[in-house]
Parts: structure tokens; C-alpha cells; sequence
């Protein structure tokens, strides 16, 4: 008998060839992006909005707002409640996101111009990154790293450069709104993996009536409010584009990218506000910007090359 040979097929060589980045990928950071675009809108339209109401009242009746439209979001679509082991997470995007970094940046920007708030604010992708880390567990490669605080230091200089080398209280509400705000993102980030983006803010908003609506009552009972457009305008985009809209389209994104790298998206932020603040406030900015600018696109484009 004739023993059949036992060779196999050749083994197909493998091309290390680059993943083309998949279309949830692209639409994933496509969506950060305009969440960014958004948020850039914040300051200046918190700065309209203070023209016409008082910053308690400006910051409780943008919730409430922000929390109606979400919730008639919910009711209409028959959304049911998260699970119990849900509701600790949206708490803390409730304390970050809907109250804490309002607050704190609305009384910031009593004394604060917008361009130095935008600029300050700027080190939010860092603390971002830092709580997703310690929160979710990704460890970020070193070059994502030292791109990251690359950018961070610009910023920071550009900073200390537009304040004098003084910090202020206004910087100490801002250092604060950090600090709330990227926990928040970070837990509102981690959620939208399991929920789609725009329950989990909505939820947020929601689970905060109890305290913005008599927030508001009594806010505006002690803070007369001065009807104008800019006032009205303000207060409209900050609780619609700002705290409802923009934020489904940024944990969206978060949720297809990664909260690290979709965070350093934010690194633009302060650069289109300085943007808005000039076309929108007429506030006039340094001969830094622009270099600012550049050292900060660069990091954002290290950032999302680097793998984790």
C-alpha cells in the first residue's frame, strides 16, 4: 500500500500591513469632534447669558431646561429606567457634568474673560486621560502620554502668560471645574458603552430636577432677570447645544474611541473659543495664540496616531 503524502498546503504569508481605521472608529471621532465644536460655544454663550440673568439662576435654569428637553426625549421613546448598578455612575455625571462644571465656570466667568477661561479649561483632556486611567484601567502608550502633556504645558503657558504669572479665584473655580467635569466625562464615557450616549445624559439631567428646579425658583426670585437677546441666546444654547446635544454626540464618540483619545480632541476646544471670543465678544487675544494653535494641533495629531 502507498502511503499518501502528508504535506500541506503552504502557509499564506502574512503582510504587516496597516488596519484601515474601522467606520465606527471614524464616526466615532467625528462625533467627538462636534461635541468639541459645541462645548468651544459654551463660554461665549455663558458670558451672553450672564448680560440677562444672574449666574445661580443662569446655571439652575439652563438644567432645568437642558433636563426638560431630555426628558420629553425619554418619555417620548418609552425609555426604561438604567439598571440599579447604573445609577452611581450617572451621579457622578450628574455632579460633574450637570452641576459642577457649570457652576463652577459661570461664577469663573464673572471676573474671568472667556479667553482665559477657554485656555485654563484647556488641561481638561489631561485630567481626562489621568481619570479614565486610574478609573477604567487603559493604560495609554508613552508617546500618547507625552503628547498629552506636551499639550498641556502649552496650554498652561499660554495661560500663565495671559494672567500675568498670578493665579486668581476665577482660576481656582476653574481648576475645580476640572476636576469634576473629567470625572464626569470619564464615568459618562465608560457608561455609553452600555447605553446609548444621549440616555446617559439625559438620565443625568433628570436624576438633578429635584434640586434645579427649586434651585431656579429661588435663583430667580433673588436675581431679577434682564430680558434681552443675548441673555435669551445664551441661556438657549448652553442648556440645548452645551449641556444636552453636545454632550450625546461626545460620549458617542467616547464610547466608539476611548475616552483617552477622544479627550485630547478637547485640546481644540480653548483654540475655537478664543476663535468665538473674538468674533462673538470682541475680545482681543495675543500674539501667542497662534503658536498656541500650532503646538496644540500637533499634539492632538500625535495623540490619536498613538495606540494604546
Amino acid at each position: 500500500m502507498r502511503v499518501q503524502s502528508s504535506a500541506t498546503a503552504p502557509t499564506p504569508i502574512a503582510v504587516d500591513t496597516p488596519p484601515a481605521a474601522p467606520a465606527s472608529h471614524r464616526a466615532g471621532t467625528l462625533q467627538a469632534a462636534l461635541g468639541v465644536v459645541a462645548f468651544s460655544l459654551t463660554f461665549p454663550a455663558t458670558a451672553w447669558g450672564l448680560e440677562g440673568f444672574g449666574p445661580w439662576a443662569l446655571v439652575a435654569v439652563r438644567s432645568v431646561l437642558a433636563a426638560a428637553l431630555a426628558g420629553g426625549c425619554l418619555l417620548f421613546l418609552r425609555v426604561p429606567l438604567p439598571e440599579r448598578r447604573h445609577w452611581a455612575g450617572l451621579a457622578v455625571v450628574a455632579a460633574g457634568v450637570v452641576v459642577g462644571f457649570p457652576l463652577l465656570t459661570t461664577l469663573a466667568l464673572e471676573t474671568s474673560t472667556t479667553a482665559h477661561a477657554a485656555v485654563v479649561v484647556g488641561l481638561l483632556p489631561l485630567t481626562t486621560a489621568v481619570f479614565s486611567a486610574v478609573r477604567t484601567g487603559v493604560r495609554p502608550s508613552p508617546t500618547f502620554w507625552a503628547a498629552a502633556l506636551a499639550g498641556a504645558a502649552a496650554v498652561l503657558a499660554f495661560t500663565v502668560a495671559q494672567s500675568g504669572g498670578a493665579l486668581t479665584t476665577a482660576d481656582g473655580y476653574l481648576f475645580a471645574a476640572l476636576l469634576v467635569c473629567a470625572a464626569g466625562y470619564t464615568e459618562g464615557g465608560r457608561l455609553a458603552r452600555v447605553m446609548p450616549g444621549w440616555q446617559v445624559i439625559g438620565w443625568a439631567l433628570v436624576c438633578c430636577l429635584p434640586l434645579t428646579v427649586p434651585a431656579a425658583v429661588v435663583a430667580l426670585s433673588y436675581e431679577p432677570v434682564v430680558w434681552n437677546a443675548h441673555g435669551v441666546a445664551g441661556v438657549l444654547w448652553v442648556a440645548v447645544g452645551s449641556q444636552f446635544l453636545g454632550l450625546v454626540v461626545w460620549y458617542r464618540g467616547m464610547a466608539a474611541v476611548g475616552v483617552p483619545r477622544a479627550s485630547q480632541l478637547q485640546l481644540a476646544q480653548p483654540l475655537l473659543t478664543l476663535v468665538w471670543s473674538v468674533l462673538l465678544l470682541g475680545e482681543h487675544l495675543t500674539a501667542a495664540a497662534p503658536l498656541t494653535a500650532a503646538a496644540v494641533l500637533v499634539c492632538i495629531a500625535v495623540t490619536q496616531r498613538s495606540r494604546s
